[in-house]
């Protein structure tokens, strides 16, 4: 299990779990909430019907798929009824993906940047968020685009959580289609991997919930067991 501890002599540092025990035969599948500035604005504009993908959640539903939730707080400001609904089936857990899903580090793509004063705050107030909406929260968090540093893990040592990092991106971000999604997955899962898709839908990931059946069938089919991060870095 690939898991840094998060804190050396001296310094104490966020830890990272980057994937599961690799000597059984599970997976986790992880799907992230995102909603940034521009995602919102698209929504109020009419631009974008929705930014929640529930035919993807009528999958895991109808499947019986344990899954892990990365919810960003704006998100969960967009959508509270639906966090309460996922918080109560038992299929799935959930953690935070930070406020508006703003970079952690410079150059992370297009996300922008957290300014290093904020960062905490950023990733407390989605902590905040969640437990409002969710009696069973898990302390899971994840970067906005993986990205992060030494110094950041440091910075964030105090929030109290532990990132959750990938093995297997799932390539749904902007695809074009589900077939290579599909691929993607099943090509690249291993034993303890964390794959990391999206539940947001519209514009940004249009095609995961048409993917996901596919997913899951060839998993189960070569003798995966589907289960949350909890259960995967769980010995029982």
């Amino acid at each position: 299990m690939h898991a840094r501890p998060g804190a050396s002599s001296n310094v104490k540092l966020m830890p990272v779990l980057d994937d599961g025990p690799r000597d059984r035969k599970r997976v986790a599948l992880t799907f992230d909430a995102d909603l940034t500035a521009l995602m919102r604005r698209r929504l109020v504009s009419g631009q974008v019907k929705s930014y929640y993908n529930k035919a993807l959640i009528d999958v895991l539903r109808a499947l019986h798929v344990p899954a892990t939730m990365f919810l960003t707080g704006m998100w969960m400001e967009q959508y509270p009824q639906v966090v309460k609904e996922l918080a109560a089936d038992p299929l799935f857990e959930l953690g935070t993906h930070t406020y508006d899903h703003r970079g952690f580090t410079e150059h992370c793509y297009t996300l922008g940047t957290v300014p290093r004063a904020q960062m905490l705050t950023d990733v407390q107030r989605a902590v905040v968020q969640l437990d409002q909406l969710d009696p069973h929260a898990t302390r899971w968090f994840r970067f906005p685009g993986g990205c992060y540093d030494a110094a950041v893990l440091h910075e964030l040592a105090p929030a109290g959580v532990t990132a959750v990092g990938l093995d297997v991106p799932g390539a749904d971000g902007f695809a074009k289609s589900p077939q290579p999604i599909i691929k993607q997955v099943v090509d690249h899962v291993q034993n303890g991997s964390i794959v990391v898709l999206h539940m947001h839908g519209g514009d940004n990931a249009p095609y995961t919930a048409q993917a996901l059946g596919p997913i899951v069938r060839e998993l189960r089919a070569r003798g995966y067991e589907l289960v949350t991060v909890t259960r995967l870095v769980s010995r029982r």
